[in-house]
């Protein structure tokens, strides 16, 4: 029987703005729980630049300054003067309830604002910290806006105004050549349905592309706007553990939760392994357990590992110039060009990796679901 090319693509775009649409649910609600994990888990020992070494550049300082959440966003800094944006401070005290404030309250670290400062000594150095009647330091909860955390929702107001966008096309004229914006989204929507979902999950891929696509567009928009140095980019979302935790603790809960009774079979009494493997030892089990466990793990090493190193790479070659000016200006001049030639050099590759991780984060998630999916003997091919 004939296939109607024109109604079989104008289901491909309703599918499409149906998926967009949840898309954005599914990123306000990752929204939710991402906040609260970034901003307890997340701010390392950079939290706003407290005191400096005068005169003297210390690389290892300016690369986690630059990689690592902080409670400001820094623009730039010109002898004493420094450009930042202040972030909000939501905490709550045991002892005094909740308070909030503004960043800037602290003064980049030198001041106290309402009983709390920010440590300057571990082991709660660069994270804020209350001090009671006796001098000591107490951490409270900690639900600020950080750097990170306020990147999240600028990285997804902008998806939400390129999906939502895209999807109000679909919906004035489904039959309309795609122009702009729909010209780049449509192919990699398609792209992730036809050669990521299919293949990897099967027949019942459909309830699965609303996730995919939400974490592919996630990643890759968040990797390259790491890689812009100038506010709103900068960054390092996807180089946060906390971030990649989430996404893959995402991942880890569809998986188990729509695990058949064949996944759940293969993990607890696998057909085939020899029943000394099973009992009165439960090793195999136990093994597929670990396995179980370790797909999310090495999810979230995997991307959190890739995007702090090409940072890390990137700015220790710029670090060079400011090493050997140090020593010498003139060797700090001259290996200004070399330097320079290096980061353009990583950067480009960064751009490459952005999408790279991006397509192997969604594919292994992709993976995962099919496998608790598969039916036993399942050989049929996808259509």
């Amino acid at each position: 029987m004939p296939v109607n090319k024109e109604i079989d693509y104008a289901i491909i775009l309703k599918y499409n703005y149906i998926s967009m649409v949840k898309i954005c649910k599914i990123i306000l609600f990752g929204l939710l729980l991402v906040t609260p994990v970034v901003n307890v888990f997340g701010v390392d020992d950079h939290g706003i630049t407290g005191e400096h070494k005068e005169n003297k550049f210390e690389p290892g300082e300016f690369i986690f300054d630059h990689i690592g959440d902080s409670y400001e966003w820094h623009i730039l800094s010109a002898g004493d003067f420094h450009l930042s944006i202040p972030l909000p401070i939501i905490l709550y005290s045991k002892h005094t309830g909740w308070h909030v404030f503004m960043s800037s309250k602290f003064h980049h670290g030198h001041d106290s604002h309402q009983g709390f400062m920010l440590a300057h000594e571990d082991p709660y150095k660069g994270k804020v910290v209350e001090v009671l009647e006796d001098d000591s330091l107490e951490k409270p909860l900690d639900l600020s806006i950080t750097k990170n955390v306020f990147a999240v929702f600028i990285s997804i107001f902008l998806m939400l105004w390129l999906f939502l966008s895209v999807a109000k096309t679909y919906k004035r004229d489904p039959f309309k050549p795609p122009r702009g914006m729909q010209g780049v989204v449509e192919p990699i929507i398609i792209f992730i349905r036809d050669d990521v979902a299919k293949p990897s999950i099967g027949h019942s891929y459909r309830k699965f592309l609303p996730f995919l696509l939400t974490i592919f567009f996630f990643i890759w928009i968040n990797n390259l706007m790491g890689l812009i140095p100038i506010f709103p980019g900068g960054a390092n979302v996807t180089g946060n553990i906390s971030v990649t935790l989430v996404l893959a603790f995402f991942t880890f809960l569809i998986t188990t939760f729509s695990g058949n009774k064949h996944y759940w079979q293969e993990i607890f009494n696998a057909p085939g392994v020899p029943w000394w493997l099973k009992f009165p030892i439960p090793l195999m089990p136990i093994i597929e357990l670990v396995g179980m466990l370790t797909k999310p793990f090495v999810l979230m090493v995997r991307l959190f590992a890739n995007i702090t190193a090409g940072h890390i790479i990137a700015l220790g070659f710029f670090s060079l110039i400011f090493i050997f000016g140090q020593i010498q200006a003139g060797l700090g001049y001259g290996i200004s060009v070399l330097s320079i030639v290096f980061t353009i050099f990583m950067t480009m590759l960064e751009l490459l990796v952005a999408l790279i991780q991006a397509y192997v984060f969604t594919l292994l998630s992709a993976l995962y679901f099919g496998m608790a999916t598969a039916e036993h003997g399942d050989l049929e091919e996808v259509v």
